[in-house]
């Protein structure tokens, strides 16, 4: 047999080798097919990746429009038009109910539904807003600076509160201990005022005291006390200026000159007439170089 002869039939042999392994092995795939089926299935991901970017970013987009319309509204129009709306409802329910069964039905079936507590509830209130009412009514200056009191008083207090500090029930224990413990102590002294009224002062000063006694000069108060005693006089200097600006018309109108509107015309009036002429003489006062 010739070498070609060999070698054709070891190229054979070699090729049935093959193919009996490649039936063997039924998994094996051409390195083509994979690289085709791994391109189908990165495009097929990469378009659902890119249809859902495309979802958020307009979701994304109605949501921030959405969001600037709700924050371009006042809230204080939103509740304005809730309480219309309300009221409106409201009035049209009593005209429609009174219309069908005469004047004063709507109050009459409104009062069915009501209950003994919530009845004597509402007289209550009633009386104590009649009340509030009575006292606003200007009586005497000392009145009026009682009321203030008072509401400076329960300011204090909600302060307090707030900084886990005690109200006026705290002052009245601690008042309650001191006069208990100078009564122990035999150092309660009773004073009889001008006006025949008893007083119980201690003679240490430490509570109570008359002009003799120098013992309130060792209590100290705590730090957070003084602190809500100076932020209550910064506000109500400023209500002041602000009511001060108001009166003037919100201008600043430099040094006052007037003790009321009318004199303020009449000072106007006559800076009108003779300004030009007391110019020179007043700025030579305000110099010190008059003459």
């Amino acid at each position: 047999m010739s070498e070609s002869e060999e070698s054709t039939k070891a190229g054979g042999v070699n090729a049935e080798a093959a193919a009996e392994e490649s039936q063997n092995n039924p998994e094996d795939t051409t390195p083509a097919t994979n690289t085709g089926n791994s391109n189908t299935d990165r495009l097929a991901r990469f378009a659902a990746l890119k249809k859902r970017a495309t979802a958020s970013s307009r979701s994304n987009l109605s949501e921030a429009k959405a969001e600037a319309q709700r924050g371009a509204i006042d809230p204080t129009v939103l509740a304005n038009l809730s309480r219309r709306s309300a009221i409106a409802q409201h009035n049209l329910l009593k005209a429609d109910t009174e219309e069908q069964d005469g004047t004063g039905a709507f109050e009459r079936k409104r009062a069915w539904d009501y209950t003994i507590e919530e009845a004597e509830r509402w007289d209550e209130r009633m009386a104590q807003k009649k009340a509030n009412r009575d006292k606003n009514a200007f009586q005497d200056y000392g009145a009026e600076a009682a009321k203030i009191y008072d509401r400076q008083i329960r300011e204090l207090e909600k302060q307090a509160a707030k900084g886990g500090g005690g109200g006026r029930e705290e002052y009245e224990r601690q008042k309650t201990e001191l006069i208990e413990q100078a009564a122990r102590n035999g150092g309660l002294e009773i004073v009889e005022m001008d006006g025949g009224e008893l007083v119980a002062i201690d003679r240490d000063g430490k509570f109570y005291a008359d002009s003799d006694n120098t013992g309130f000069v060792e209590q100290k108060p705590r730090k957070e006390n003084v602190d809500r005693l100076v932020e209550d006089l910064r506000k109500a200097e400023e209500v002041r200026l602000k009511k001060r600006k108001e009166r003037r018309g919100d201008v600043d109108e430099g040094d006052v000159t007037y003790i009321n509107e009318k004199n303020k015309q009449f000072n106007l009036k006559l800076a009108r007439f003779y300004d030009r002429y007391t110019t020179d003489i007043r700025e030579s006062f305000e110099r010190g170089t008059a003459m």
